[in-house]
């Protein structure tokens, strides 16, 4: 497999708070001893493909960032470049933050919470929508992430279940309707070759 224009999107590992199914958006809890075997077993299997980085990149988040270092550390590269920005942070949930998810049904409805969590432009009072979050994502991807992988580097990007439908949103050409739907676990990398002219010429994930 050609190793040019190499792109690797890794959910980070189960946090603290989605172990007790809580809402954490830009809250900053730690990853969970599950968390840190499942950000362990990404980089292991990144290793058995012989694949090593040039670039990482990472949100302002705790969990996160743990991720992508315990990552290089199973590569053996813990000295590659890693670029932490907030552009890359998880949705923020405004008001549902550190609610748990059974509480915050209880309170406004399973409807209006569904809407919360799964629609492209409805956002939870004092938060993010996902078409708010992809506002943010996608002009950071364009300008930071794509050129050095459009070099034939190969980039890294340890983020978040929202953040990462964003960037899945621009590189599968997905619609509003089609990315609500879209399901990253934990811990599990998402490689992507990509062509010249910056589309996907194949996508492997490594469940």
């Amino acid at each position: 497999m050609s190793m040019n224009r190499t792109l690797v999107l890794v959910r980070h590992g189960q946090s603290e708070w989605n172990a007790k199914n809580l809402f954490t958006g830009w809250k900053n809890p730690d990853l969970t001893p599950l968390g840190i075997e499942e950000a362990r077993r990404a980089g292991r299997e990144l290793k058995k493909r012989d694949i090593l980085f040039s670039v990482g990149f990472t949100s302002a988040l705790l969990r996160a960032q743990h991720t992508i270092d315990l990552i290089f550390e199973e590569l053996g590269q813990t000295s590659v470049p890693t670029i932490k920005d907030r552009a890359l942070n998880e949705r923020h949930y405004g008001d549902l933050s550190g609610l748990n998810k059974d509480e915050a049904r209880d309170k406004w409805g399973e409807e209006q919470v569904h809407l919360w969590r799964r629609s492209y432009d409805v956002p939870p009072p004092g938060g993010e929508s996902l078409k708010d979050t992809v506002a943010r994502v996608v002009p950071f991807y364009v300008q930071r992430i794509l050129p050095p992988v459009m070099r034939g580097e190969r980039a890294l990007v340890a983020a978040h279940g929202n953040s990462l439908r964003a960037l899945c949103m621009v590189l599968e050409q997905m619609t509003p309707e089609s990315v609500t739907t879209l399901e990253l676990t934990t811990g599990v990398p998402i490689i992507y070759q990509l062509n010249a002219d910056s589309t996907v010429a194949s996508k492997t994930v490594l469940a």
